[in-house]
């Protein structure tokens, strides 16, 4: 599994409105969110692209990510502008695929 920047994404899990339905194992497509005594909680923060399908899904509100940040949307970022990019790094046209 490929890891990303350590301790970056956003993703967050209340656990006091999880009710361990595990929808959000069920989308997450990097396997980062797992299930521990009957609540969700984050297991591998590091492999999360931030891509959000687990707060769009999460029918109790108990999860939090800010989406547009992470290297999912570097790469698409990159893909778009017509040169490779991953995370934080300038694509060939010199601007930085992550927007900042």
């Amino acid at each position: 599994m490929y890891l990303y920047l350590k301790n970056v994404a956003t993703l967050k899990i209340d656990t006091g409105k999880c009710t361990g339905c595990g929808f959000c194992l069920n989308v997450c497509p990097r396997g980062v969110i797992d299930l521990k005594d009957g609540v969700a909680y984050v297991a591998v923060k590091d492999a999360c692209l931030e891509c959000g399908a687990c707060a769009k899904n999460c029918r109790f509100d108990a999860i939090t990510v800010q989406t547009g940040v992470g290297c999912a949307t570097a790469i698409l970022r990159g893909i778009g502008e017509d040169g490779a990019c991953s995370c934080g790094s300038p694509n060939p046209t010199g601007k930085s695929c992550c927007g900042k």
